[in-house]
């Protein structure tokens, strides 16, 4: 049982005076089922239904008056339907019931005093194909993978948490420890199973058959997100493929050295992205904001989680020999790791994030990452090496006269007064790799006083 973020998330929902209707969205096995269990403490009544249970569903077959529904809710529970209680009710795997997705809109009319949940493990491929939720009768939220700050609770590293979570300049001395402790995060991940295996046995080899069941209960997925036989086989071998691509730009035609073509692939990587096993990550070539992401141009591929990805390309073991995770698969876990901090961070709330390209003959560039803040685009690069080596970074300071940008790296906090080649003078805020999910607050401490000790001289 871990302390998840989320949990802040559903308690501020709860607290809504127009409150909808949660359905709490996100892949297999990321713990939407635990979280929300966790939650119910804090109500008077729970009522869980899973939906995959034909007397569950038959409940909601058999009434179509709200009134009703709750009242043989409440009997077949056993609970008391009486409103000074406060009762949250669970509606899991829904996606198996469109007559509950129906009823959600009577739960928000005229049972506003219940507190209704609803989550599904292949909901998401369902969603505007087999299931219509009622348009401004619900709300969503997202769950992903556990992030740094929750792995360091999940992990009993209640001072590093401590630290990393305070509002001040994390001190120097913790440095170290919070970067073998991100190293160790980054080797096995996220995924929720893995995580209180890893923690209650401390055996890698021990987490080889959860990372095998998880990849093969997406690979059986497959059949379900799937119209037919030929859709499927689509799937299940971009499925296989998705670890050996994660963290690239791909282009859909061939995808994972395959004869299929672009239509068959793109159809089979959107739909898996709907099950949140990835996230197609485009290009902007934007130098101000909006930050519109380019969908002409090839994205890169994010996978669920880095864990999973390090055990299928066999590469947990070089964690235990390295001292910058940049050594790793030529730095491409790096990228990996903290784009699925920034996503688990939620620093982005409405879209998803993107990286700047220039593709113009010669003058080709590319950073990383680009965030919104205040009314700038902040480049982000995401490297080890000398300052000096920032080529595509200086390109968009010329173009864009932005006076701040962000390097994620292996070493300790420090801001640099940066020149470009071009005369082009900028502050170059460094921060470790383990502060990713972090970066809008260094970047808004930039000013302080306090920053100051952190200048180079």
């Amino acid at each position: 049982m871990f302390n998840r973020s989320v949990i802040n998330d559903l308690q501020q929902w709860a607290k809504k005076s127009d409150r909808k209707p949660l359905i709490l969205r996100g892949a297999r096995q990321v713990g939407k089922t635990t979280v929300v269990g966790q939650f119910a403490a804090e109500f008077d009544q729970y009522i869980y239904l899973n939906l995959e249970i034909p007397i569950n569903q038959k409940i909601f077959n058999q009434h179509d008056n709200i009134d009703d529904l709750v009242n043989a809710l409440f009997l077949q529970h056993r609970k008391s339907n009486n409103r000074n209680l406060k009762t949250l009710v669970f509606l899991d795997e829904i996606q198996n019931s469109p007559k509950a997705v129906e009823m959600l809109r009577y739960f928000y009319e005229k049972a506003s005093h219940l507190f209704v949940i609803c989550a599904g493990s292949l909901l998401e491929t369902m969603i505007d194909k087999n299931i219509h939720f009622p348009v401004g009768r619900v709300e969503y939220n997202f769950m992903y993978p556990l992030s740094f700050e929750e792995f360091l609770l999940a992990t009993e590293e209640q001072q590093l948490h401590e630290l990393i979570t305070n509002k001040n300049i994390l001190p120097k001395y913790s440095h170290e420890n919070l970067k073998q402790a991100f190293h160790k995060y980054t080797m096995i991940g996220g995924m929720p199973e893995v995580v209180a295996k890893y923690q209650s046995s401390q055996d890698l080899l021990a987490l080889q058959p959860i990372y095998q069941n998880l990849l093969l209960a997406y690979l059986d997925d497959a059949q379900k997100y799937a119209e037919n036989k030929t859709t499927a086989s689509h799937i299940g071998h971009v499925i296989e493929q998705l670890p050996f691509s994660a963290g690239k730009r791909i282009k859909f035609h061939g995808f994972g050295n395959s004869n299929y073509g672009s239509k068959e692939m793109g159809e089979a990587l959107r739909t898996i992205e709907k099950a949140m096993l990835i996230k197609l990550i485009y290009p902007t070539t934007r130098l101000q904001l909006p930050i519109v992401p380019n969908y002409k141009k090839a994205p890169k591929l994010q996978f669920l989680d880095t864990g999973l990805m390090n055990y299928s390309l066999g590469l947990q073991i070089k964690y235990l020999s390295i001292n910058d995770l940049s050594a790793i698969y030529s730095g491409l876990i790096t990228e990996h790791i903290v784009m699925q901090e920034v996503i688990a961070s939620k620093i982005i709330t409405n879209q998803k994030p993107c990286f700047w390209v220039r593709e113009k003959g010669q003058s080709n560039a590319e950073i990383d990452l680009v965030l919104p803040y205040k009314n700038t685009m902040i480049p982000i690069e995401i490297k080890a090496g000398k300052t000096g080596t920032l080529r595509s970074l200086h390109q968009f300071i010329d173009e864009t006269n932005y006076t701040l940008a962000v390097r994620l790296y292996g070493d300790y906090i420090q801001l640099d007064k940066l020149t470009t080649p071009k005369g082009t003078s900028y502050k170059l805020l460094n921060l470790p790799y383990y502060l990713a999910g972090k970066i809008m607050h260094y970047m808004d401490l930039d000013n302080y006083p306090v920053f100051k000790e952190y200048e180079t001289k």
